[in-house]
């Protein structure tokens, strides 16, 4: 078959040509709009986190003043268990302290409460104000705030 020439009738060239006529004339041609996409400059709004997000995960630079991360951020079992421990623990010890200086009808009482290492003091200003000062007895750091009775 090689060499060989297929005559078309003349009938199909003329269909052929209109067929190819009819598929280019349907073409059309619209306008070009650009549509921003950054938000800072009239893109959707909902594109922002999408943007900054690809931007942070490109990113390859590394602070030259930051810290080292820590070696190991997850605890065993046994460090754990002993802070949840120890927040229990302090959260009691809180509870009693608290205890001794909020009267029966739920108000703060005046007065002071001495802890192990910490002394808490509770003074009336008047009008219903009352000034909360807890001192480490160790270091002699102080710190305070005022609550309102009513």
């Amino acid at each position: 078959m090689k060499g060989k020439k297929i005559a078309l009738p003349m009938a199909m060239h003329s269909m052929l040509l209109a067929s190819m006529l009819l598929t280019v004339g349907c073409a059309q041609a619209g306008e070009l709009v650009y549509t921003p996409v950054n938000p800072s400059f009239g893109g959707s709004p909902l594109n922002g986190s999408v943007l900054l997000n690809s931007a942070q995960a490109q990113n390859k630079t590394k602070d030259p003043d930051a810290p080292p991360p820590p070696k190991s951020t997850q605890q065993d079992s046994l460090q754990q268990f002993n802070d949840i421990l120890e927040r229990s623990v302090l959260s009691r010890l809180a509870s009693a302290a608290t205890s001794n200086i909020i009267g029966p009808n739920g108000q703060l009482v005046p007065g002071t409460i001495n802890t192990g290492n910490f002394s808490i003091e509770i003074s009336d200003l008047g009008g219903g104000l009352l000034q909360v000062t807890t001192t480490d007895r160790v270091t002699g750091a102080t710190t305070s705030f005022q609550v309102g009775q009513q």
